[in-house]
């Protein structure tokens, strides 16, 4: 299975979360193509048999600025058949955690993607053994999803 995981992150914590569910999907025998949502193309999300949406949230629940091009672009796509999954890292002293996350969910789903109900919002960095299980289950769960959606039962 072909997995994307595109990710904007400013701190690192983000490209953190990143990396975990790469190692997770590569485990599984996925073919996983990780970068900067700002550095590619936004058509090629379609190319895939899921994507892995993530960024970091701005202020009060904002889009980060380095988002807003690619935001902009994936709201004019149709993305019926795109599977995806949307995390991202946040600070709870601001009144909405993770935003952007949402942002790029509802979006993804206005524009016709089908994505997984679940979304992963990490405090910060996931440095805890209870937020790296977390990050684990998410990717995992997310491969089982795209499998069953797929009827497919190994890669």
């Amino acid at each position: 299975m072909k997995m994307f995981i595109g990710y904007i992150s400013m701190s690192g914590n983000t490209e953190d979360i990143a990396t975990i569910l790469k190692d997770v999907l590569l485990e599984n025998g996925c073919e996983v193509k990780m970068d900067y949502l700002d550095d590619i193309e936004i058509e090629t999300i379609l190319d895939y048999d899921c994507v892995f949406i993530g960024s970091y949230t701005w202020g009060d629940g904002d889009l980060p600025y380095e988002a807003e091009d690619v935001y902009e672009e994936m709201n004019a796509l149709n993305l019926k058949g795109v599977h995806a999954a949307c995390f991202g890292s946040g600070d709870t002293i601001y009144p909405e955690f993770c935003g952007a996350v949402d942002i790029f969910a509802e979006t993804l789903e206005k524009r016709g993607g089908e994505v997984f109900k679940e979304r992963l919002k990490i405090e910060l960095t996931p440095d805890s053994d209870e937020e790296i299980n977390e990050c684990k289950q998410f990717a995992q769960s997310v491969y089982e999803w795209v499998l069953a959606k797929n009827n497919v039962n190994q890669v």
